[in-house]
């Protein structure tokens, strides 16, 4: 029995197959749908949350910048990807002077800290590759990427005989939140949303070389350990050598003549 289970089991992951934005083959044991539907739930929590403790930023100024500078990202998002046009894209500016990080939920749904920015003293390039980096995560489906490794983990557990509670909560929202936002994205994954992240900026009108800068300052930001978001955000050594390298192909999307359109992203308050 245990045997045959395992042979279904194999045969689901070697099916549930999708490609990424740049081509790479990812496992989709949890449909892209199922995730965002999980992270939208997870997200009105989190905000709930975030809400009473009080720390959705009041700072009008501050979320009109991160507002702008999200929107133009989008705009290029949805641009190149249409079918996110019907996405609750939002965004949420945590006040939490002593955290530097920001994440991305399935669906466009999103949130930075100010202790990024203030720790950094982001510009906004720096905050645009903040963001597109962010984006990019969900654009290339990433949550429901890891959700399916999850799962696919948990099958493997069910096959030797362990019960199924476990597998089942996969699609839960409360798990759904602990993937966003707690757990790091494979490297794969971190590679990727560079590459799709830098361009996003770029495409915005944000220069690409603060992703470099930007990176730069978050190890600087770390003091006697790594920031949140570094934490997170699993990083290769030779990661600013990587997003350098970038550089030179992004600067003519970054040079082309045209306004940068805005998408009316939501603010989460």
């Amino acid at each position: 029995m245990k045997k045959a289970f395992l042979t279904a089991v194999l045969t689901v992951v070697l099916v549930a197959c999708a490609t990424s934005p740049t081509g790479r083959r990812q496992l989709m044991l949890v449909s892209p749908d199922q995730a965002i539907a999980a992270s939208r739930t997870a997200y009105l929590q989190q905000m709930a949350a975030f809400e009473e403790k009080g720390l959705l930023s009041k700072d009008e100024a501050l979320i009109e910048r991160v507002q702008l500078i999200t929107g133009r990202l989008v705009a290029q998002a949805v641009q190149q990807f249409p079918k996110t046009a019907d996405w609750e894209w939002s965004v949420a500016v945590i006040d939490d002077p002593e955290t530097v990080n920001a994440w991305a939920m399935a669906g466009g749904r999103m949130a930075i800290y100010t202790g990024l920015i203030e720790q950094t003293q982001a510009t906004d390039d720096e905050i645009a590759q903040v963001m597109g980096h962010e984006i990019a995560h969900a654009l290339a489906n990433h949550t429901a990427e890891k959700m399916s490794v999850a799962m696919a983990s948990q099958l493997g557990v069910i096959a030797v005989g362990i019960k199924t509670e476990d597998a089942r909560a996969m699609a839960g929202a409360a798990v759904a939140a602990t993937l966003a936002v707690n757990l790091p994205f494979s490297r794969t994954a971190e590679t990727e949303a560079d590459l799709i992240g830098i361009e996003l900026a770029a495409r915005a009108g944000y220069h690409p070389e603060a992703a470099v800068t930007l990176w730069r300052k978050m190890a600087e930001a770390g003091g006697d350990g790594p920031p949140q978001f570094l934490s997170t955000h699993p990083s290769p050594g030779n990661r600013q050598e990587k997003l350098a390298a970038l550089v030179p192909r992004m600067m003519p999307l970054y040079e082309a003549p045209g306004e940068r359109p805005v998408y009316p992203v939501r603010i989460a308050r």
